[in-house]
């Protein structure tokens, strides 16, 4: 068990946590469920992982001066400039295998980083704007775990509108699996109906 008395412990536990809840969202599904977009904006939820594997390369990667081993993998900033959604879709010759692989790849470097300097390194965050570039590596896992979150969020809407998979981890879902829904729905909808 992990000591979370420590700091950077604890960050790192729940930012690797968060990584495992994206990734089981992608569970079963096939490669067309995976891409399928689900919100009027396109959100689906394979683009969803392939955006959170750029934000952990780029943020534990250039703003601490490293490079990620294999950086033809990513979207080049110039393909970004063309194609400001180019991170958030898998391509033709992308498959859903082989974006988790990444991920999880972009996670051991992620990890690298976190476990080789102290929580306040320095780092510099080349695409913010004037006055907001400097930070510390404490202030990017933050920085990334909110971001990993809100995005996790947005994975669990979509895949519990695909086929009801609801939860933090498939093993452990920390929602009421007796639970009668409908009756829960139907009782809401009354709550809410009363505000017309």
């Amino acid at each position: 068990m992990a000591d979370l008395s420590d700091p950077k412990t604890a960050l790192h536990k729940y930012l690797q946590g968060t990584r495992e809840n994206l990734i089981w969202k992608l569970d079963g599904l096939s490669e067309r469920e995976a891409r399928l977009p689900r919100t009027p904006t396109g959100n689906n939820l394979l683009g969803v992982l392939k955006h959170c594997l750029h934000v952990e390369a780029g943020y534990f990667g250039p703003t601490f001066g490293r490079e990620f081993p294999t950086p033809e993998e990513l979207v080049p900033v110039q393909v970004l400039e063309d194609d400001p959604q180019a991170c958030w879709y898998a391509r033709e010759d992308e498959t859903k295998d082989g974006l988790i692989d990444l991920y999880r790849r972009v996670g051991v470097f992620a990890d690298q980083t976190i476990e080789q300097l102290p929580l306040d390194a320095p780092g510099r965050v080349p695409w913010w704007g004037p006055g907001g570039q400097g930070v510390t590596l404490q202030m990017i896992i933050v920085h990334v775990i909110s971001d990993l979150a809100r995005h996790a969020g947005h994975a669990d809407i979509m895949r519990e509108q695909h086929d009801g998979a609801i939860g933090v981890r498939r093993e452990k879902t920390n929602v009421p699996h007796d639970h009668d829904w409908p009756a829960y729905v139907t009782k809401l909808t009354k709550l809410a109906d009363q505000f017309e």
